[in-house]
């Protein structure tokens, strides 16, 4: 069985996606990227970006009845990879040990013309 979930603390998902779907005792959150729930793409340094994708996260993760602590999982996208050591200084401190596992990608473009795209998939529960 699974369940979606959703907030308006977050970007909208289009008709033909889901913000979040619980399944398995595990949540699956998609992408996001640095906007902010109006859809308006935030500009800055890479931290200001990380941070906007994390408040996304975290907000759906919450309306999913988890949390950033939760995380098993971390997939993130980029269009430069030159912007890793600086997503490294900012990526750790969302997360506690054991940290989870991460995958980074290097990609031609994200949706709207976003520089970085982060997923995770996410245990059920507040405190883990």
């Amino acid at each position: 069985m699974k369940e979606q979930s959703s907030t308006d603390k977050a970007p909208s998902a289009p008709k033909f996606l889901s913000q979040a779907i619980t399944s398995g005792g595990f949540v699956f959150v998609s992408g996001q990227v640095h906007v902010l729930p109006d859809n308006t793409l935030v500009d800055g340094s890479i931290k200001d970006k990380v941070d906007q994708i994390m408040k996304n996260l975290q907000s759906i993760l919450e309306a999913a009845n988890s949390s950033l602590s939760n995380v098993v999982k971390v997939v993130i996208y980029v269009t430069d990879m030159s912007v890793m050591p600086e997503l490294n200084e900012v990526y750790p401190t969302y997360f506690t040990e054991p940290f989870p596992v991460r995958e980074a990608v290097c990609v031609q473009a994200l949706p709207l013309g976003a520089q970085i795209e982060v997923s995770v998939i996410a245990s059920v529960g507040t405190n883990n």
